[in-house]
């Protein structure tokens, strides 16, 4: 039993380091945000620990024992990391850095928008963005525009739509401000 803990502690951290690099790829590319939130990779990281340290008790050889320190090592500081960006961004949202907006719909309801307002306070810019929620917890950011306060959304038609005087066609994938 010890040898599937060793080896399944070991998949699910590469699984979830995967996630979390793809995670900040599509925050830095503004592509479709696949990796669930953080809360749910920091819970599979810590599940992951546990099982690489039931996976110690696997001693056939030099190579499961590595692994079940490097899952333990990885997991841990995976663990780390994620409580890091979870108090982050609960720090921002209770200074109001990020606030909710709106929430616009499609005519047909096939696409849905969420609308925050951010501020970077002294040292940063303050503007919209706006994010397509897919299914899930899929997001795209597909509007961000600075020095601007209010969002005047309206529907040209089903997949079309005017953002603060800028048309975005959702079905082609447009985007505004990136």
């Amino acid at each position: 039993m010890e040898k599937r803990y060793n080896l399944w502690s070991f998949y699910l951290i590469i699984v979830c380091l995967g996630l979390a690099a793809y995670s900040l790829y599509s925050n830095i590319e503004n592509a479709w945000l696949i990796a669930p939130p953080n809360y749910i990779l920091l819970l599979v990281s810590v599940i992951v620990f546990i099982l690489g340290i039931k996976g110690f008790k696997d001693k056939r050889n030099w190579q499961v024992k590595t692994r079940s320190w490097l899952t333990v090592i990885l997991s841990f500081l995976m663990s780390i990391v994620l409580i890091l960006a979870i108090l982050l961004s609960l720090f921002a949202s209770f200074l109001g850095v990020i606030e909710h907006i709106e929430t616009v719909h499609s005519p047909d309801g096939n696409y849905t928008i969420d609308f925050y307002r951010f501020d970077g306070g002294a040292a940063g810019p303050f503007g919209v963005r706006g994010e397509l929620d897919g299914p899930l917890w899929v997001k795209k950011r597909i509007y961000y525009q600075e020095r601007v306060e209010k969002v005047e959304a309206e529907w040209e038609n089903t997949t079309t739509i005017s953002i603060n005087n800028h048309i975005l066609n959702l079905k082609d994938g447009d985007t505004y401000g990136y």
